[in-house]
């Protein structure tokens, strides 16, 4: 007796049941052989299943909110005009933001000075009822006391200076009497100076507040009655950075000295374009340097064989032959996997996921490791490394498009292998490099609004100023101080 042949449903029903018998069959050898082993991949998978269940919601709100936006562009197409900057009905209707400090935030108010810092004392006595005029008893009265901080009309604090010269008969020299406040020697049309604190001032709104040339001599004449031009303040700003020329390059030697450094660059404009500005940073010290050619020599010069420390950077090339400990930042690691994953290509790839599953259980590790005994994050440590060689150690298939996108990523991870993990090794080092990347956003800030410098002299002047002034704010000292002593100490070498 024949048999009928199957229908296609039925066909598919038994290729799932041959399908699903094998994968039981297969779990219970593995898990007669290697139980643990067998738990870590169940894991893997139930986490993996969990993130594509997030991404799939996220992209299917992020589809729903494009579709009401593109509604919206056509709307407003229809009527003639589009607003970019105008909000949709969705967000119309839900209303304004509730004022004020999210909740568990920690409150903030002004602090009134101690009852012995006061400056003056008002007493503003109630004779008499101000709305019907009877003479009121003091005995019924209560005090209400607030604190006023006023600023006190400013005017520039006007010297004259008189010093004395002559030559001196023994030694046949011309010598003079200084005085702490002279800035220079400077006499007759340009005998008119700025003092050493207001010179800090000047320096601290165009460098460290980055406030244009124009804006900060605006803001010294009409809060100060401080008249300087903008070409005054260049010149003088180049004065100032010649006196701290040794600050800025001791900032240096002690980057030089520390167990770490976050460095990051972008393009500068010095008379026309390809010049660029690096930066390198630690949590206490900052230095910019705007150099010619952005190249590994160039890196090798700035940090020298005196660096023995941690070198916290991008993926760029040129780092890679620099000799030391590096670690690579891993939120560029994270936006590459995320923006593969996006992709058509990248879609549902268990490599990818896995990837950027090690990546985070590293970060999470490092949180942890307060926490962990040193057997326990040698361990863990361990495994991430196995694991990640036995991810990038073969290519993956290039017949298709999703392996030709895994194999971009693993030849990129391949790639900075060795430096991976580093930041377990090191409590003082992160994972990313945040840091050098948030002392880079000023300076780009700057570069946004005076297009960078016309000379190499004024890059420099830019570079030891602004290095200074950002490390003076990491410290929590002074810059207008430091200005001011070293136009002092200046003075008095002179």
């Amino acid at each position: 007796m024949s048999q009928e042949p199957l229908s296609a449903p039925e066909n598919t029903r038994n290729a799932k049941a041959i399908a699903l018998e094998r994968v039981v069959a297969f779990g219970r050898q593995w898990l007669a052989e290697d139980p643990e082993q067998l738990l870590q991949h169940f894991a893997r998978q139930a986490e993996q299943l969990l993130q594509l269940r997030a991404e799939l919601r996220t992209c299917q709100a992020q589809l729903q909110t494009g579709q009401a936006e593109l509604q919206q562009l056509q709307d407003e197409l229809h009527r003639g005009s589009v607003a970019p900057f105008r909000r949709t009905p969705e967000e119309s209707a839900k209303g304004p933001p509730k004022p004020g400090r999210k909740p568990g935030h920690p409150g903030d108010w002004r602090r009134s000075p101690a009852p012995l810092a006061s400056d003056e004392q008002i007493e503003v006595p109630l004779m008499a009822c101000p709305d019907c005029g009877v003479a009121l008893p003091f005995s019924d009265q209560r005090a209400v006391e607030q604190t006023i901080l006023e600023i006190p009309e400013i005017h520039p604090r006007v010297i004259r200076l008189r010093t004395y010269r002559t030559e001196c008969g023994a030694c046949q020299q011309t010598v003079s009497s200084t005085h702490p406040l002279q800035v220079s020697q400077a006499t007759g049309a340009a005998g008119t100076h700025l003092g050493p604190r207001a010179l800090g001032l000047a320096a601290a709104l165009n460098k460290d507040l980055k406030l244009t040339m124009r804006k900060t001599c605006r803001v010294l004449q009409e809060m100060f009655g401080l008249s300087l031009s903008p070409g005054g303040l260049a010149q003088a700003t180049g004065r100032i950075a010649t006196a701290l020329q040794g600050a800025y390059d001791e900032s240096l030697e002690t980057l030089r000295q520390s167990p770490v450094i976050h460095t990051d660059e972008t393009g500068w404009w010095v008379g026309g374009p390809g010049y660029t500005l690096w930066v390198f940073t630690n949590p206490t010290t900052t230095y910019y340097r705007v150099v010619e050619h952005r190249d590994r020599a160039t890196a090798q010069a700035i940090l020298s064989d005196t660096f023995q420390g941690v070198l916290v950077s991008d993926c760029l090339s040129i780092y890679d032959g620099l000799d030391g400990v590096q670690q690579k930042c891993y939120a560029h690691h994270l936006k590459a996997l995320s923006k593969a994953l996006r992709s058509e290509a990248g879609q549902g790839s268990s490599y990818l996921l896995e990837l950027r599953t090690l990546l985070h259980t590293a970060l999470l590790l490092k949180r942890l490791v307060p926490d962990l005994d040193p057997v326990q994050q040698q361990r863990s440590r361990d495994f991430l490394e196995t694991r990640f060689a036995q991810l990038l150690a073969h290519p993956r298939p290039p017949d298709t498009s999703q392996g030709q996108q895994e194999e971009k990523l693993r030849q990129r991870l391949a790639k900075q292998q060795d430096h991976l993990l580093t930041f377990l090794d090191y409590p003082e080092v992160n994972a990313t490099n945040n840091h050098a990347e948030r002392q880079l956003r000023p300076a780009v800030i700057s570069r946004k609004l005076s297009c960078g410098n016309k000379t190499l002299s004024g890059a420099t002047t830019w570079s030891v100023l602004a290095s200074l002034a950002a490390t003076c704010q990491q410290r929590g000292d002074s810059f207008i101080e430091q200005v001011a002593q070293a136009m002092v100490r200046q003075n008095r070498a002179a």
